[in-house]
C-alpha cells in the first residue's frame, strides 16, 4: 500500500524509463472495465509515438514510484484542429483519491496553454464518477454524450464527451 500524498509528489515528462509502469498502470485501468474501449495495452513503442511528446507527465512519490500518468495525442492532422488535444489520465488504484489526477491535469493545462492548445478533450464511461469528477474541478465541462458509441466486453457503452476550453488562447 502506498501512503497518502504528500508534498512529496512530484510531476514530471513522462519518459521511457517509466514505461513499464505506465503500461502496468494502463493495463490495470482497461483490467476494471471503466477507463477505454482497450483490451490491451499498447506496446511503449506504439504508445510513445500516438503521445504528443510535450503534453505527458507523470506523478511520482517521494520514493521515485510512478503513481499515476497522464498524456496527450492530436484529434486530426487538420490545420484547424491543430489547437485541440484528447487527453488520458491514470492513475494506479492503490493511490487514488490522493489528488493525482488533479496534479497531473493542472500540469497538463499549464503545458496546453504555454503551448497555445486552446481545447483540451476526453471520453469518459458515465459510469467512471470518478473521472467525471476530478475533470469538472480541473475546470472541464461536459459537451454531451454519445449513447451506444461502442461494444465493449460485448456491451453498448455511453460515452461523456468533456473538454476545457483555454481561459488565454481563445
Amino acid at each position: 500500500m502506498i501512503p497518502p500524498a504528500s508534498s512529496a509528489l512530484d510531476v514530471v515528462p513522462l519518459t521511457t524509463d517509466h514505461a513499464d509502469e505506465v503500461l502496468s498502470i494502463y493495463q490495470a485501468g482497461i483490467d476494471e472495465g471503466n477507463a477505454t474501449f482497450e483490451t490491451t495495452a499498447p506496446s511503449w513503442e506504439q504508445f510513445d509515438a500516438s503521445k504528443l511528446p510535450e503534453h505527458r507527465f507523470a506523478a511520482l512519490d517521494g520514493a521515485g514510484r510512478l503513481l499515476g500518468w497522464v498524456a496527450a495525442s492530436k484529434v486530426s492532422d487538420r490545420c484547424a484542429y491543430a489547437g485541440v488535444i484528447e487527453h488520458s489520465v491514470y492513475v494506479r488504484p492503490d493511490a487514488r483519491g490522493r489528488g493525482v489526477a488533479s496534479a497531473l491535469l493542472k500540469a497538463l493545462v499549464a503545458a496546453t496553454e504555454a503551448a497555445g492548445i486552446w481545447t483540451i478533450q476526453a471520453g469518459i464511461f458515465p459510469e467512471n464518477t470518478a473521472s467525471l469528477a476530478v475533470h469538472a474541478r480541473a475546470g472541464f465541462r461536459v459537451i454531451g454524450t454519445r449513447e451506444r458509441i461502442g461494444r465493449h466486453r460485448g456491451v453498448w457503452r455511453d460515452v461523456v464527451l468533456v473538454e476545457r476550453r483555454s481561459t488565454s488562447v481563445v
